[in-house]
């Protein structure tokens, strides 16, 4: 018989996983996982800190290969230019492949209309869907969390969508002992979010651990902002400010990045890795339900999208 190896009470595990390590090990098996049940999977990349931290992942899970996906992105035409040169630059260095769905190419066709408020990010769904049902991607990476806003805590790891890419909740599968099911029936696809179980603060301490690159949008830095409902928005080409509104330059950063027209800034002195964690440790509201406009339109706002085919 071999040897059992005990640890003396009161000391340090050296073999327990940290708690960074246990979500990276999840997120690189989800991966993989798919990597070996899907035939064409896809990762959405925005360039945004999730979307990176899922990347990284991705880089992790199959080096020294490639990764063996390529990259969606849904630009609304209202996107921060450090953000889009960040995700053009990613690409670049890693010699990815990128799929871009235009909200702007389906404006100028009419197949979407701008909404009077100027925001895009509901318009996203349709090139979304479209996009995946062109290329026949039938599983689909996003950098979802479900701390993030409720109806994100109701996903699984592992999400089913039907032909028209809608999301059922009554549909969600079990996935007992990180067991994920992926089967689906021809024209449906599976929303996969490997760091579901990542807060807000993992993120940060995981990009400060990894030393992983980032938008300077997310440290404070002085811009032209103006306030609407409460929140400090980029002035700029979408709509913003009116002329009732009148701009000034605030010291701000970024927790999230996505439409211009509904994301907004706060107030912030933190330029260093070190202290955006410790700012975000005091914080008591998610980012999304701080600075993001778009699910303020109603109790249901995320969920009402995600039923349509959003993410």
């Amino acid at each position: 018989m071999s040897a059992v190896t005990t640890v003396p009470e009161g000391t340090v595990n050296p073999y327990a996983l940290s708690h960074l390590d246990s979500l990276e090990s999840e997120a690189v098996h989800i991966f993989r996982e798919v990597a070996g049940e899907f035939e064409r999977p896809v990762i959405l990349f925005s360039g945004g800190k999730d979307s990176i931290v899922m990347l990284h992942l991705a880089l992790k899970a199959f080096a020294p290969a490639p990764v063996p996906f390529t990259l969606l992105h849904v630009d609304t035409g209202h996107n921060f230019p450090e953000v889009l040169d960040y995700r053009d630059r990613a690409v670049a260095r890693h010699g990815l492949r990128l799929h871009v769905a235009s909200v702007q190419e389906y404006i100028d066709a009419g197949k979407l209309r701008e909404r009077p408020d100027g925001t895009r990010n509901p318009l996203q769904t349709v090139p979304l869907t479209e996009a995946i049902q062109q290329h026949r991607f039938d599983a689909v990476f996003g950098g979802g969390r479900r701390d993030e806003e409720k109806a994100r805590a109701k996903e699984r790891v592992f999400s089913l969508r039907d032909e028209f890419s809608q999301w059922d909740p009554r549909r969600q599968r079990p996935e007992l002992w990180q067991l994920y099911n992926g089967r689906h029936a021809p024209g449906e696809h599976v929303r996969v979010f490997p760091i579901s179980n990542w807060t807000e603060l993992d993120v940060w301490q995981y990009i400060e651990r990894e030393g992983i690159e980032l938008p300077q949008i997310y440290f404070a830095h002085e811009r032209e902002v103006f306030n609407r409902n409460g929140m400090w928005l980029t002035a700029g080409h979408w709509g913003g400010p009116k002329e009732h509104e009148s701009t000034e330059t605030r010291l701000v950063r970024y927790r999230t990045v996505g439409d211009m027209s509904c994301t907004g800034a706060v107030d912030s002195d933190a330029t260093t890795l070190e202290a955006v964690i410790t700012e975000i440790a005091a914080s008591r509201l998610t980012e999304r339900g701080a600075t993001r406009a778009d699910d303020k339109m109603s109790e249901a706002a995320m969920e009402d999208r995600k039923r349509e085919g959003y993410f």
